[in-house]
């Protein structure tokens, strides 16, 4: 379907560290089909590595609540939120 197109291709992008292009195909997949947690999860790990914590850590929490056990987005979200803590703590 085009949700898992989108997705995949978002995929090949990251990949690619073409990092925009790939929050752009995530964000379409998401857009096509809302209920499908796996391009939250995929924005989510790009945004965390562009320290984007917050908006990374939105994802995670939807991905959460579309899906309670998916246990890569809980120790995601716990990681985001501590490198987001050691982050304000450098002052930065």
């Amino acid at each position: 379907d085009l949700a898992t197109a989108l997705n995949d291709r978002g995929q090949v992008r990251y990949l690619r560290v073409e990092f925009a292009a790939a929050v752009e195909d995530y964000t379409a997949a998401i857009e096509c089909q809302p209920g499908f947690e796996v391009p939250y999860y995929n924005r989510g790990l790009v945004l965390y590595r562009l320290g984007d914590f917050d908006e990374a850590m939105k994802d995670f929490r939807k991905v959460l609540e579309l899906n309670p056990r998916f246990e890569d987005a809980a120790l995601s979200l716990k990681q985001a939120m501590l490198d987001k803590e050691a982050k304000q703590k450098r002052g930065y």
